[in-house]
């Protein structure tokens, strides 16, 4: 009787310390950035506590490695950022994570893949991307009366496809009107959203790549105005990873990675931008001089044969009554006229926060059709754009303002005659529409 006490206390005791380890964790970890040889995990932690990592590749799990320790602080609101080095390209791994040496347990595996060696060597790999903006989640003391967020299930569809990124449009989390104006209030909305059980796994097992719009900057059509604009920018350097953000001369959060034979280039909307309503001449921006020479020089050297140009809004939209680069009409003009002046071939625009879906085209017979995907919303209202029905730049079938959704874009086949796939996919996992092109049709038709 006295044995079989002691093993109940002993099972209490691990119980209990197992839980109160648990507890310790406030959300993650996430996969950031990847690379070949490196890999960026981040965590939150609840309090104080030391963080590392031990991981190894899938085919022998008898030989782990163990990353740097690195202890938590409040400074960064006890989010931590770790990266796994000496990775072997095109490699699988799993890995676990350790708070104050304590392993913590998951119902999934932890799990990444290196990109793969392949250039001189085989064709390129296919890979998937996913991407989408407007991630409101509700909290009741603080929401709007009437609640602008939906139960966030379109995540779970999201992990289902197995995508090789996810990047996140802006409006990745909505500050309320407490969190405007101190560095603690944004720190608290982006924790509050980041916690979410729906996001843990695809968190987990994806590599993710954010750039902000306007409600993860600040209030609504937020500019460079914004008081609390240096400030919002450290505390997305807390939540999102990146071998660098901006550029030594030019803060913000724009930044170029290539994965595979696609390149990206993240825009930075906000920090830079004029106010909406200024005068509609040379000097309004939506990006300032400095990030927009930046893509251009990115553009120039680019040599893949898809560059992805992502931005919070929409980018070729001319009958758009909100927010839209067109309305920038010089910066606009600048940027599309560079494009076609020095031949860039392979271009295509990425973009969030309309809360509908849709595909834009922009014609012209002297070079080849540039496309805008625009995916909206994750959870936050959907919007149903009556006075943009007959707009002649949609391509048809592809407005989509019924059902929460996600965007999905497939590169395949082999060199010099890849295709991109471009999807639809609602909350429930259904496909609203694909549309597909080739590297040729990014390309000057000779």
């Amino acid at each position: 009787m006295q044995r079989f006490k002691i093993i109940i206390f002993i099972l209490f005791i691990f119980v209990d310390f197992s839980i109160a380890q648990k507890s310790l964790l406030r959300s993650g970890p996430m996969l950031g950035y990847g690379e070949m040889r490196e890999v960026m995990l981040w965590v939150q932690v609840n309090e104080k506590a030391k963080i590392h990592f031990e991981y190894w590749k899938t085919s022998n799990s008898k030989v782990k490695f163990k990353s740097k320790s690195i202890e938590a602080s409040e400074e960064k609101y006890f989010t931590t950022q770790i990266a796994l080095t000496n990775l072997l390209p095109g490699t699988n791994y799993q890995y676990e994570l350790f708070i104050n040496n304590k392993k913590i347990n998951y119902p999934y595996p932890l799990k990444f893949k290196t990109q793969s060696l392949w250039q001189f060597r085989t064709e390129p790999p296919d890979f998937s991307v996913a991407f989408g903006s407007c991630l409101y989640i509700n909290e009741a003391e603080f929401d709007r009366p009437q609640p602008y967020g939906s139960t966030p299930t379109v995540l779970k569809s999201i992990t289902n496809k197995k995508p090789d990124l996810m990047l996140w449009l802006g409006d990745n989390t909505y500050y309320r009107e407490p969190d405007f104006f101190s560095a603690s209030g944004m720190n608290y909305r982006y924790s509050h959203t980041r916690e979410i059980p729906e996001l843990q796994e695809l968190l987990s097992s994806t590599h993710n790549y954010a750039i902000w719009d306007d409600h993860d900057y600040g209030p609504n059509d937020a500019d460079r105005s914004y008081k609390m604009r240096n400030e919002a920018l450290e505390v997305f350097k807390n939540f999102w990873t990146g071998q660098n953000f901006g550029t030594d001369e030019t803060p913000g959060v724009f930044y170029r990675f290539q994965f595979n034979d696609a390149e990206f280039f993240m825009l930075d909307d906000r920090f830079h931008r004029s106010p909406n309503n200024a005068p509609n001449d040379e000097s309004k921006t939506m990006f300032g001089k400095s990030q927009l020479q930046w893509l251009k020089d990115c553009l120039l050297n680019s040599s893949q044969p898809f560059k992805i140009i992502a931005n919070g809004n929409q980018m070729l939209n001319e009958y758009c009554e909100h927010e839209t680069f067109t309305k920038f009409t010089a910066e606009y003009r600048d940027l599309i006229s560079f494009i076609k002046q020095n031949k860039i071939s392979g271009v295509i625009f990425l973009s969030g926060d309309r809360h509908h879906t849709e595909l834009i085209q922009q014609k012209d017979s002297t070079f080849y059709t540039l496309y805008d995907f625009t995916s909206s919303a994750l959870s936050a209202g959907l919007g149903n754009p009556v006075k943009e029905y007959g707009n002649p730049l949609r391509v048809d079938s592809t407005l989509v303002f019924d059902k929460h959704n996600f965007g999905i874009l497939k590169f395949s086949g082999k060199r010099n005659s890849r295709k991109l796939e471009m999807s639809c996919i609602d909350k429930d996992g259904a496909t609203r529409w694909k549309f597909e092109i080739s590297e040729t049709d990014l390309k000057i038709k000779k």
